[in-house]
């Protein structure tokens, strides 16, 4: 019988989930907080700590079932879970974050990690994981921690060796960009290109971001145009990975760089482009911009950049789009290297392992079925999760 809590309708249930939804208050630190355990059939919920505002039950359950579909896709032995503190982490002071992170992991703490394993997502990185570890006692509580933050295994599973050393994997690594920018020069061969040359729009510069910018620049890639929330950054003749870098790191945004033409955030949805990436916020692709959008190749480093009428929209206009249940996986995949002990090179390898061939059967698969790529890949992940 799946445990439920008392929701808003908003919140989809279905055959897959949520088995449990918590909410979470702290009136003192002034944040709410929310845990979705979407499906545990294949393992552990599995998903990432969202700091924002926009981070409600509902989000976080939309975010959860990705997860789901996600871990299966990439046939870890993972569920589907995902948790979100609602305030907003863009201006807080480090001791005051630390002490929302660590009230929010003692309240989900009878659920970790037996039934949840946390992760980075939004304003929250490998320090915040490192807190979190700090309040619930379980260095296997959340995976993403520094890499200098390691353990000695005393209770050997099936996946991990008594006496084994482990340390973090941080996903300031670059899995997930890495992911991001395998799932590029993938669907750019399908379509009989080469990434090299091709013009690329990076929406969004955070994490995600900066590392598809730096292995797409890596492979011969041209960056046209990147955004943050300060604005968005265009030069047809490509921006600079170390360039822009050392400018976002300094300045705390991309329109600090000098050599481009400075335009809105919202612009470049809708620049001429051969490859998009939507790397930050969810529908952010949506009715008011949809029918401007002039990219070849839709790759979703964020989660849920669109909805799902507005991905149909574009496919039928033979636009080829790789989900975000695909392209993005490279963070859940390095979550699982760290959780079994992997070091840095062995994670990368099992990123290309996975991302690569999945892009490829879910593309192949939407062409012969004549179906969006999400749906393609949406019938794989049922069927390993249902069994159906």
């Amino acid at each position: 019988m799946k445990k439920q809590e008392k929701q808003e309708n908003s919140i989809n249930y279905d055959d897959i989930g949520p088995e449990l939804v918590i909410e979470t208050h702290d009136p003192k630190l002034g944040f709410k907080g929310v845990l979705v355990i979407d499906n545990t059939k294949r393992g552990m919920g599995k998903g990432g700590i969202r700091m924002s505002l926009s981070a409600d039950s509902v989000e976080v359950s939309r975010l959860a079932r990705a997860m789901t579909y996600k871990n299966a896709l990439a046939n870890l032995p993972f569920g589907g879970a995902k948790s979100g503190i609602t305030i907003d982490g863009k201006n807080l002071t480090k001791e005051n974050k630390k002490k929302i992170v660590q009230s929010f992991a003692k309240a989900i703490k009878p659920f970790v990690p037996h039934k949840y394993i946390a992760a980075p997502d939004i304003n929250m990185g490998e320090n915040e994981m490192k807190w979190f570890v700090e309040a619930t006692g379980e260095w296997e509580s959340i995976t993403g921690k520094p890499a200098d933050f390691c353990s000695v295994e005393k209770s050997p599973t099936n996946a991990v060796k008594k006496g084994k050393k482990r340390c973090g994997l941080p996903h300031e690594l670059g899995s997930t960009g890495y992911g991001v920018a395998l799932s590029a020069i993938v669907a750019a061969e399908f379509i009989g290109k080469e990434i090299k040359d091709m013009r690329v729009s990076i929406a969004g510069y955070g994490n995600v971001g900066t590392f598809a910018h730096k292995f797409l620049q890596e492979k011969g890639a041209k960056i046209i145009a990147v955004s943050d929330s300060s604005g968005t950054i265009f030069n047809r003749d490509g921006i600079d990975y170390e360039d822009l870098i050392k400018v976002k790191t300094k300045t705390g945004s991309v329109n600090n760089y000098k050599d481009a033409t400075k335009l809105t955030s919202n612009v470049i949805y809708t620049l001429t482009t051969d490859i998009l990436i939507p790397a930050a916020g969810s529908d952010v692709i949506n009715k008011e911009n949809i029918k401007k959008i002039k990219a070849e190749i839709i790759i979703q480093g964020a989660n849920i950049p669109m909805a799902d009428e507005e991905e149909k929209y574009l496919h039928d206009r033979k636009t080829i789009i790789v989900p975000d249940i695909i392209a993005n996986a490279g963070g859940v995949i390095s979550s699982y290297a760290e959780y079994v002990g992997m070091n840095e090179k062995q994670m990368f390898n099992l990123v290309e392992k996975k991302i690569i061939p999945n892009v490829k059967e879910i593309l192949k698969t939407s062409r012969a079925k004549k179906i969006t790529p999400r749906k393609a890949a949406l019938q794989i992940a049922r069927k390993r999760i249902l069994g159906k």
